[in-house]
Parts: structure tokens; sequence; C-alpha cells
């Protein structure tokens, strides 16, 4: 399993990418009080299948001891970081911070994606400012990068942007390599960490971008229905993320944001 992608994984990455990014724009849509986790589940899961893609969370196991994740998407509500699942009686309320994490196959080749919607209005100014900056920290991140980075200026230019506004980066969870499998080398802190920095970027490589982060603490714990992670404190937390191609002058956009005006 090469990291360097070929010409012609990248275009059907690009491809793929396409399709996600309209899905999750749809899904954001939806995502209004009053609807609920498995409604959005099943738009996502229409909107992939009607585009000729599959979706690569439904089933995914981390290991064969773990459950199989029942859904297409990640619903994270709240306090809730990621791997939320997308259960039928689960209404999303006025206010809510909601991550919603999605990805998929097509062509033999995978893509992944998040972005966080306040359902509604915002509850606090706080939680609207934290969306906000955890989008920002993603814009940074990916600025960064381009044939010859270090995976330590990613984390570097999120960790500097987020840490003077007194947030919580979530260190458990990860960044990584993704296309041949959902999950691949390297993986990518949102902090400097020693133990990934020194790893070079080089044209070809395909990554996810992914800054997790809370309105208090960092730490985090898994909820008893083997998937769901949540803060211990409980504070709100955002999540955003985008797959990138590694070019030699930068980055080309796999994912194309889902809050940004389409081209006319």
């Amino acid at each position: 399993m090469s990291l360097i992608k070929t010409t012609e994984e990248i275009e059907k990455l690009r491809q793929g990418g396409a399709i996600l990014s309209h899905t999750l724009r749809k899904v954001r849509e939806m995502c209004v009080p009053g609807v609920t986790s498995e409604q959005l589940d099943a738009l996502a899961r229409k909107q992939l299948a009607e585009a000729g893609a599959t979706p690569s969370f439904l089933g995914y196991q981390i290991s064969k001891h773990d459950p199989k994740y029942p859904g297409a998407l990640c619903v994270s509500v709240n306090d809730e970081v990621v791997h939320g699942l997308p259960v039928p009686a689960r209404l999303i309320k006025e206010g809510d911070v909601v991550g919603l994490d999605i990805g998929a196959w097509y062509e033999g080749l995978c893509t992944d994606m998040a972005t966080t919607v306040i359902a509604g209005k915002p509850r606090h100014a706080r939680e609207e400012a934290l969306v906000m900056d955890t989008r920002e920290a993603l814009v940074r991140a990916i600025s960064v990068v381009r044939d010859g980075a270090l995976v330590g200026d990613i984390g570097a230019a999120v960790e500097d942007y987020l840490t003077p506004k007194r947030y919580g980066i979530v260190r458990d969870l990860v960044g990584h390599g993704v296309g041949h499998a959902v999950h691949e080398d390297p993986s990518i802190p949102n902090f400097r960490d020693p133990r990934t920095a020194g790893f070079v970027l080089r044209t070809g490589m395909v990554i996810a971008i992914e800054p997790m982060v809370a309105l208090g603490s960092w730490h985090v714990y898994q909820k008893r229905d083997g998937w769901t992670i949540a803060t211990e404190d409980r504070s709100p937390v955002a999540h955003f993320e985008l797959t990138i191609a590694v070019t030699e002058t930068g980055y080309e956009l796999l994912t194309p944001w889902p809050d940004e005006p389409l081209d006319s």
C-alpha cells in the first residue's frame, strides 16, 4: 500500500471527494432542530448511493474485537468528539453543536471529511466562536502543506492558533493518511508531538487533517456504546476535516469545503 498516489488515483480521489463534499453539504442543510440523527444518516446513504459511492464507515471495525459501526455518518452532539451513533430516537435540538463526519469509497479509493454545524440559533457566543476557530485552525493547518513540509508543521500551525484562545486540543485522536484505506500512515496530530513531527510530506501523498477542539479540557473517554468518544468534563467540541493531496508547491483540496458557496 503506497503512501504516494498515482496521477490516475488522484483523479479518482478528486471525483470521489466531490461526491463526498456534495453529500455532506446536503446533510449540513438538513441538520436543523427537530431532525433525528437517523434521518441525517439516511440522507447520507441516499446521496452516496445515487452518485455511485459506498460509505466507508458503515460496518467499519477498528479491530476484529470491536463492534462494527452501524451507520454511514457519524453524528456527534455537543460534548461528543467523534463517532456519535446515528440512532433513531436521537433528536437534534435548538443550539446543539453537531459534528458530522463521513467517508466514502469511490472507484476503489477512499476520502474522508467532517464539518460542525450549530442547529438553529447558538446557545452561547463561546460555542459559536469555538466552531469558527476550529474551522480556521484547519485553514491554517492546510496552508503549511507542501512537498518537503513536516507533519510537525501541521500540528504547530493548529496549536499556535488555538492555544492562546485557551481551547482544549484533543490529543487522543489525530488526522491520518487516506486513500487505499480508511486510515493510513502518517498520523497527523493537531499539536506538537515529537513522535511524528519529523515525518516528511511528499508530492502525491493524500492526507486527512482534522482538528478536534474542546471548549474545556482535551481529556476524553469512550461511551458504553463502544464507539462514541466524548469529553470528560462534558464541554462542547467542534471538528472539521478535509482530504488533501500534497503537491510540489502546496496542496490540492480533494474534498471541497461543504460550507462555502458553490461556484456559479
